[in-house]
């Protein structure tokens, strides 16, 4: 891991950002603690970093300067400046094109979309852990967040060092991962917005109903997609700070 640029934030937070190999990413750390501090990763839509700062940062800074959590994110296979694949490209245009005609999106467009991106995310995810967790100053344990709920169920699953979740409904779901969703044992919370103009509201709630986890919460707000009550902030954080302490 090499940080490349440096600030301190208005809020005493600490952000640097890093590449990781190809890998482009921001952590955030607390103004200053006693001990080395958990850590959330945060993972983006694959919309780019550049473009989901804000919403990232204000997360990230608010778990570090309320909460003492260290926070990372990484630009997602595919999105920002990274090389782009003809594959998931050719998806994007179908989905795009069966949303417009105003079709129902299959399985396979789905699958052609979402499977790859978690294939090869999920292990950019386990080798910034490996990185974050070598860093002095951050000493677990983790918890994770993020939109691409099928990157979530896959790192649940597959990584033993992320001790609570918590998922954003609303990226379409591949059949083969409500399989693995029954995998999922650790706590989580998701959040919901019932009138999200692109989610499958039934398709998530089937999601949520898979998920072995004995302890899991359902957050279900009134609102489209960008209509996310703000005390949701409060109330993911305060779901972390009763895991990862």
């Amino acid at each position: 891991m090499r940080f490349t640029s440096e600030q301190r934030l208005d809020d005493g937070v600490l952000e640097r950002e890093f590449t990781l190999g190809e890998i482009p990413g921001i952590l955030w750390t607390p103004a200053s603690a006693s001990a080395p501090a958990p850590l959330i990763l945060i993972s983006p839509p694959p919309l780019g970093l550049r473009k989901m700062y804000p919403r990232l940062a204000g997360r990230a800074r608010y778990y570090a300067a309320k909460y003492g959590f260290a926070a990372a994110t990484i630009e997602l296979p595919g999105s920002g400046d990274r090389p782009r694949w003809a594959a998931a490209e050719q998806a994007r245009a179908e989905l795009r094109r069966a949303m417009e005609a105003g079709e129902p999106v299959g399985d396979e467009i789905i699958d052609a979309l979402v499977l790859p991106l978690v294939e090869k995310s999920v292990p950019e995810w386990q080798a910034t852990l490996d990185a974050l967790l070598s860093l002095p100053e951050i000493g677990g344990p983790v918890g994770y967040e993020g939109g691409v709920i099928s990157i979530g169920v896959r790192l649940a699953v597959v990584e033993p060092r992320i001790s609570a979740a918590g998922f954003f409904a609303g990226s379409f779901v591949p059949r083969s991962m409500f399989e693995e969703a029954r995998q999922v044992t650790i706590p989580l919370q998701v959040l919901l917005q019932w009138d999200d103009e692109g989610n499958d509201r039934q398709a998530a709630l089937d999601l949520f109903d898979a998920f072995g986890s004995k302890e899991k919460t359902l957050h279900a707000n009134m609102g489209g997609h960008t209509g996310v009550p703000l005390f949701e902030l409060d109330a993911g954080a305060r779901f972390f700070a009763r895991h990862l302490r």
